[in-house]
């Protein structure tokens, strides 16, 4: 049963492969709670590792585990291969490396900030054009000024920074606005307050660690813990929107390969368009499309098609869609919806068959030769090889001791960025501050004592101001003259009489 190329996904009328040449034309998986949907992406998923194409997959219930443990066929697995005649079936085990954005059931995943873009952010931010553009000044002024955004205080002192010298920043690129900085700091917190600090920092996810292949061949399948992530769905949209967008930035393209180079499952797909903007929704379109050049395959999981915007949806051409029902007005739309996507069978109707499918069973439709979809055919989903549920909490713990990456992301990194040079820099300029203070206070100490000074030596120094003089002076004057006048007269008649003597 087991082809060379492609992926066993069980039988109905016929067995009903996907190629891996068109694993990369992106694919998705629906249906209503418990119908079997967790199974057909383990099952896919066991068939890209198996082939030697890395996975990457959100874990919502931590189901999903159970692949990183040799399996033990139970009754219904067994029954179910003989039903279906998989006379290939066995048990196995396949290389799993566990990730989770809070650091508690997987090796931390991170960002930068840096990374993420002022495009990027802005669309996951919800912000308008004035705010974008703001906010698009503040990563050129890190750029130009040589500051590192790495994470949320980064980029919260930056804006603050930013708003302090707007006149000067205004003048060189546009107005900056106290509004919109305000607008762009409330946006942040509400990120912040769904766990994002957790998400971005160092050391950032390096893509290559999750493109690796154990010695066996064997592509590592990489299980994010979404659990509680689920509760914070804007953190979960910017994470998975980020980890495309990367993708479609660092690999190289590629074209038309014989096997994907990674493969993404999207657990909870409607978490990513819920309450989405159109630009976002149109992001996320954009690297749908053109992301499947680099090799990379998405598959979206989901309860209800419609929950994928048409734009995306067109692209999505392998299809598992397991039972849906139809009890309201918009079940009834899903029910159309998802069988107008399929290439009829004349043999059934769909949109009956997708009311009337057991658990465990898939209308299944993927490209075939040329690229040309199936005729839909309703399946019996084959068994799993690992284990089916999730794993025991020692055993996770005894995988992730075991990593290949451990001890790259377990501690957090802090160097100086942009939040600590800032901090810097304002202690810099208040202690410059205080310094001139300082200075001017003694100046003006000094210019205090010099006219003091100057005040007390003018009030000890002679009082005259003027050449005329005082009584007393003039007193003094007088009787010197009449002193000098007097002791002329008698030394000149002592002259004149020594004269008549010696006649």
């Amino acid at each position: 049963m087991l082809v060379d190329g492609k992926i066993y996904l069980g039988a109905s009328d016929r067995p009903e492969y996907l190629n891996l040449k068109y694993g990369n034309r992106h694919g998705l998986i629906t249906g209503a709670t418990g119908t079997g949907k967790t199974v057909s992406l383990q099952v896919l998923a066991e068939g890209f590792s198996a082939a030697g194409v890395p996975v990457f997959a959100a874990d919502i219930k931590g189901d999903l585990s159970g692949i990183a443990k040799m399996g033990q066929a139970q009754g219904w697995q067994t029954k179910r291969a003989e039903d279906i005649g998989f006379t290939d079936y066995h048990d196995d085990v396949f290389p799993v490396i566990f990730w989770d954005l809070f650091g508690k059931q997987g090796h931390p995943v991170r960002a930068t900030i840096s990374e993420m873009g002022p495009v990027l952010l802005a669309r996951i931010l919800n912000l308008n054009d004035t705010q974008e553009g703001v906010l698009n000044i503040t990563f050129r002024v890190a750029d130009e000024e040589g500051l590192l955004l790495l994470d949320l205080k980064d980029l919260r002192a930056l804006l603050g920074n930013v708003q302090e010298r707007a006149k000067e920043i205004s003048g060189r690129y546009g107005n900056v606005t106290t509004a919109s900085i305000g607008a762009i700091q409330r946006a942040l917190l509400v990120l912040e307050q769904q766990g994002a600090d957790h998400f971005f920092g160092e050391r950032a996810l390096a893509i290559a660690d999750l493109m690796r292949v154990d010695a066996d061949g064997r592509g590592f399948v990489s299980i994010l813990a979404a659990d509680q992530l689920m509760q914070s769905p804007r953190l979960y949209a910017t994470f998975l929107l980020w980890l495309l967008s990367e993708l479609f930035e660092e690999l190289p393209e590629v074209g038309d390969v014989d096997k994907p180079k990674l493969v993404f499952f999207f657990d909870e797909a409607h978490l990513l368009f819920d309450d989405a903007p159109k630009a976002l929704i149109d992001k996320v379109e954009q690297v749908v499309k053109l992301i499947r050049s680099k090799g990379v395959g998405v598959y979206f999981v989901t309860q209800n098609p419609v929950d994928i915007p048409e734009s995306v949806l067109a692209q999505l051409a392998n299809r598992v869609q397991h039972a849906l029902r139809a009890y309201t007005p918009r079940e009834q739309k899903a029910v159309k919806v998802a069988a107008d996507t399929f290439r009829p069978n004349p043999a059934f109707s769909t949109a009956e068959a997708i009311t009337q499918l057991g658990i465990g069973e898939a209308l299944v439709s993927v490209l075939e030769d040329k690229g040309v979809p199936s005729m839909v055919g309703r399946t019996l989903i084959r068994p799993p090889s690992a284990q089916v549920g999730p794993i025991t909490p020692a055993e996770r713990d005894f995988i992730i001791a075991n990593s290949p990456v451990g001890g790259l992301y377990d501690t957090v990194i802090d160097r100086e960025s942009a939040y600590e040079v800032l901090q810097k820099r304002a202690r810099e300029k208040q202690l410059a501050d205080e310094r001139a203070k300082y200075d001017a206070e003694r100046q003006a100490d000094a210019d205090r004592y010099a006219k003091e000074r100057e005040r007390l030596e003018k009030a000890a120094a002679p009082r005259r101001t003027s050449t005329r003089q005082t009584p007393t002076e003039a007193a003094v004057n007088s009787f010197a003259r009449t002193v000098a006048n007097r002791l002329g007269n008698a030394l000149v008649r002592g002259i004149l009489g020594g004269l008549k003597g010696k006649r």
